[in-house]
């Protein structure tokens, strides 16, 4: 069964907790014409949790500080593409981390505090891809799902 192909759609949020529970809410909304399946829209939800929490708490540490998340997702043949850009601090090193998976075989109390979520993203979704131009963070990424055959 061929899935028919969603236009493209943005969205944009201020950084914040809150923000990013709207911004899923948002986007699997959006979604919605595909009929994803519960892995699929599970997969897209975690993956872009991993993302905007991490914009969150990192391009946007203070406070104080806040700033424009904006979501570009379009549908293609191949799964959902999405860049995502923010202007907020770049990623150390001005590349995105390697995303390894942490080491479990440790004693309970020693397990990791988080570094989860980039070996997440980079387990769960193609094409990740990071760049800072200029005074912006811009993310593309794509998820294997609603593929049209």
């Amino acid at each position: 069964m061929a899935v028919a192909l969603l236009p493209p759609f943005e969205i944009s949020v201020q950084s914040s907790d809150m923000a990013v529970r709207d911004a899923l809410a948002q986007i699997l909304t959006e979604l919605g014409p595909l009929e994803l399946s519960v892995e699929e829209a599970g997969t897209i939800e975690l993956v872009l949790a991993e993302v905007l929490n991490n914009i969150v708490e990192h391009a946007y540490p203070e406070p104080d500080t806040s700033g424009d998340i904006h979501i570009y997702c379009s549908h293609r043949s191949d799964g959902l593409h999405l860049k995502i850009t923010d202007q907020g601090a770049a990623m150390p090193d001005g590349a995105a981390p390697l995303g390894k998976q942490a080491s479990l075989d440790v004693d309970l109390m020693d397990l990791p505090e988080g570094g989860f979520g980039w070996f997440l993203i980079q387990d769960l979704a193609k094409d990740v891809d990071y760049n800072r131009v200029e005074n912006e963070n811009q993310l593309t990424i794509r998820i294997a799902v609603a593929l049209s055959s």
